[in-house]
């Protein structure tokens, strides 16, 4: 049994009953259609690992138009280390996104951070929306929906190739901070890409009461 985790006692808390506004997007276009959806960010566990297994597959088919990743001889991309440490690392956490109870992706955050190590860094290690539920403001709730389990510094990286989330996390963290974070492009053993980052904690305190 996975021990008791107040990020996932948060996580349940954020999920229950909410509501919010999803607007149907094409790119550059205005909005074409608003629907209410109840989107939820929910935590893992051990036994929701072939879920996660096989969403997985489908993040690496994506990422696979930019990285060298190939199938293998079971047809499936080698994905053995991407879950590792999700039940039973403390600072490693596993969520699945569901859309009026539809499993739509999962995103995993770990407490420190890819490019120094800082512990008091999220990191949004993986982040995947499946393509039903793209452009419909799902990812970006789901993105504010983890942002809001830890005020602390968080950086969120993108591959210099994948253009597309680039862009989509721009938007998301632009609406998520107000405007309030900074964004580099790493360029060295660590990571090559963009890198947007920013402090939870100036985000709540900036915000109305």
């Amino acid at each position: 049994m996975r021990p008791f985790s107040p990020v996932a006692q948060l996580a349940e808390q954020v999920a229950v009953n909410h509501r919010v506004a999803s607007s149907s997007l094409a790119r550059g276009a205005s909005i074409s259609a608003v629907t209410r959806l109840n989107i939820e960010l929910v935590p893992t566990t051990p036994r929701d690992e072939p879920i996660l297994s096989r969403l997985a597959q489908l993040y690496a088919h994506d990422f696979s138009e930019f990285m060298e990743l190939d199938l293998g001889d079971d047809a499936l991309f080698g994905l053995a280390d991407m879950l590792v440490g999700c039940w039973s690392e403390g600072s490693r956490h596993a969520f699945v996104c569901r859309v009026d109870a539809h499993l739509a992706g999962f995103v995993i955050l770990d407490e420190h951070s890819r490019l120094t190590g800082d512990p008091e860094v999220v990191d949004v290690a993986q982040f995947f929306i499946t393509r039903r539920y793209r452009r419909r403001g799902i990812g970006t709730a789901c993105a504010a929906k983890a942002f809001d389990l830890f005020a602390r510094k968080w950086e969120v990286r993108q591959t210099a190739a994948n253009h597309d989330a680039t862009a989509f996390w721009r938007r998301a963290i632009q609406r998520y901070t107000g405007g309030r974070f900074r964004e580099v492009f790493v360029d060295d053993n660590r990571w090559h890409g963009p890198v947007q980052s920013f402090d939870g904690r100036a985000v709540r305190a900036a915000r109305p009461d």
